[in-house]
C-alpha cells in the first residue's frame, strides 16, 4: 500500500489541521446528542403521566401539516390506550395568525381527546424551549416525547437534561423531505449541545403554571 504523501507547507499542514478539529468538534456533540437514543413505538413505549407534542407546521387556515399531524395521531393512540394521562403540546404562538397550539389542541379535541386533558405551552419555540419549560414552568418530571424519528434522539437528550425521565416515540416523515432534515440534525445536533453546556434558558419562562396539575387530577 503506497504511503499516504502529507502536506509539506505550514499553510497546507495548518487547513489539514483546522479540516480535522472541524471534523471532530461536529462529530463529538452530533454523537452526544444521538447517543440519548431511546426510540419506541406506541405499543411498546413505558407509560408516563404525560405526553409532550413538539410543535411543527401548520397551514394558513390553522390546520396541522402532515409531519404534525402523525405526531398528534401517536399523542392521540398514547391516550386512547391509557398509557399517558394528559397531553402538553408545545408550539409557536409567536403572532396571531401562527398559532401552533391551537391547531393542536383543536386536532385533539375534535377527535374525542377530553379538552381538559389538553395543556397548551404557547412559548415552545423550539425544543430546547419545550423541554425547559415542560420541567420549569408546567412540573414535567418523566413524559413521553413525540416528534419525527430523525429528531427523536435530540428531543430526549434535551428534555433529559431538562430534568425529565423521557421516553421517545419516533413517527415517520411523511414526505421525500426527510432526507434533508436528517442532514439538518447535524447542526441541530451541535445547537442542542451547545444550549445543554451552556444552560441556555427558554425565550420566555415565567411563573409556575397549574393547568397541567389540573389535568392530571382531572377524572
Amino acid at each position: 500500500m503506497p504511503a499516504i504523501r502529507l502536506p509539506r507547507t505550514r499553510w497546507a499542514r495548518a487547513l489539514v489541521a483546522a479540516a480535522l478539529l472541524g471534523t471532530a468538534l461536529t462529530i463529538a456533540p452530533y454523537t452526544w446528542v444521538q447517543a440519548a437514543g431511546d426510540d419506541h413505538t406506541t405499543d411498546d413505549v413505558p407509560s408516563a403521566p404525560v405526553a409532550i407534542v413538539l410543535g411543527a407546521g401548520i397551514y394558513p387556515d390553522g390546520t396541522p401539516q402532515p409531519y404534525l399531524r402523525v405526531r398528534l395521531e401517536a399523542a392521540k393512540d398514547l391516550y386512547d390506550a391509557g398509557k399517558v394521562d394528559a397531553i402538553l403540546v408545545s408550539g409557536d404562538h409567536g403572532t396571531h395568525e401562527h398559532d401552533e397550539v391551537a391547531a393542536m389542541t383543536g386536532w385533539l379535541t375534535d377527535r374525542g381527546v377530553p379538552a381538559d386533558k389538553v395543556v397548551g405551552d404557547h412559548a415552545g419555540f423550539d425544543t430546547n424551549d419545550s423541554c425547559i419549560r415542560a420541567a420549569r414552568i408546567f412540573g414535567v418530571d418523566e413524559a413521553i416525547v413525540i416528534t419525527q424519528d430523525f429528531a427523536l434522539a435530540r428531543a430526549v437528550f434535551l428534555c433529559e437534561h431538562a430534568g425529565i425521565t423521557t421516553y421517545g416515540v419516533g413517527v415517520p416523515a411523511t414526505d421525500r423531505k426527510d432526507r434533508a432534515y436528517r442532514i439538518r440534525e447535524v447542526p441541530a445536533a451541535l445547537k442542542a449541545s451547545f444550549d445543554v453546556m451552556v444552560g441556555s434558558d427558554p425565550k420566555y419562562l415565567g411563573r409556575y403554571e397549574r393547568s397541567l396539575d389540573e389535568a392530571l387530577a382531572a377524572d
